[in-house]
């Protein structure tokens, strides 16, 4: 669990300064370019349409995890839209929450704990 929890931080750490230098230097015309690029049919449209896969996957993982709650749906949101930003604090601050329990951690207490008691 160390090792995963100093990647999500080396993660966050490299991301993070990064969106916000971009943000200082550009504003948010991150719609703007991420479509833009998906309609030319080049390399980065691919990247952002597999960028894009990974979102819908995450923002559903998310949600799953919290069993389409409403606070499972707000955390799907935020993941939906920032990326690993979010993801990777959100795993960073749950593997604390759940103390470092990879089951609890990928499936949530309720499911964990009923397949800890099956």
């Amino acid at each position: 669990m160390s090792a995963l929890r100093i990647l999500l931080l080396l993660l966050a750490l490299a991301i993070l300064p990064y969106t916000f230098y971009t943000i200082a230097q550009e504003g948010f015309t991150l719609f703007s370019v991420f479509f833009d690029d998906l309609q030319s049919l080049s390399w980065s449209g691919q990247f952002n349409l597999d960028f894009l896969t990974y979102l819908i996957l995450s923002s559903l993982w998310v949600a799953w995890r919290h069993e389409f709650s409403g606070q499972g749906m707000l955390l799907a949101l935020c993941a939906s839209v920032l990326g690993m930003c979010f993801l990777a604090l959100y795993l960073l601050i749950t593997s604390f929450q759940v103390k470092g329990d990879l089951i609890h951690l990928l499936l949530g207490n309720k499911r964990a704990a009923a397949l800890r008691t099956a």
